[in-house]
């Protein structure tokens, strides 16, 4: 038996399926947890060590929806209408 190419033929089961909260194909079926994001858990998963991982998570790399008003709505003092 090699460790080459008839090894790689037997691979056809994914010990990973798509994270509902991160979307990347990284959540382990049998753990149940997500190696990119940690999900289930409360915390996003971050470690200072990687300070690219923390600068392609953080806040500014998405829509900004909320956060895109907040300005102009902390400058008039949060009123409405």
């Amino acid at each position: 038996m090699t460790k080459g190419t008839q090894s790689f033929g037997k691979r056809h089961t994914k010990s990973h399926t798509l994270c509902v909260r991160c979307g990347r194909r990284s959540f382990h079926n049998q753990k149940k947890t997500c190696a990119q994001c940690g999900y289930p858990a409360a915390k996003i998963r971050s470690f200072g060590w990687s300070v690219k991982g923390q600068r392609r998570k953080t806040t500014g790399t998405g829509r900004c929806a909320y956060l895109k008003t907040m300005s102009r709505r902390f400058k008039n003092g949060f009123r409405e209408g």
